[in-house]
């Protein structure tokens, strides 16, 4: 269970502050009558932190397993 709680536990803390922070974003965009291309912008920011958090994945997994089937 700890390592489990260990391997996972971050990434769906950090996979659930993700979706309250779209909600937030959303939230923020309707009080302040963002419009739309405010709330593109604002959106646009969230999903860069998004996409820099799904690539740390990609490239820890990459990295783990270069050296795996070299001779």
């Amino acid at each position: 269970m700890d390592e489990w709680l260990t391997e996972y536990g971050v990434t769906l803390s950090v996979g659930a502050l993700i979706l309250f922070m779209i909600f937030i974003v959303w939230d923020l965009a309707k009080r302040s009558n963002a419009g739309k291309f405010g709330t593109l912008i604002l959106y646009i920011g969230l999903a860069m932190g998004i996409v820099g958090f799904l690539l740390k994945f990609v490239i820890t997994y990459l990295l783990e397993n270069a050296g795996v089937g070299a001779g």
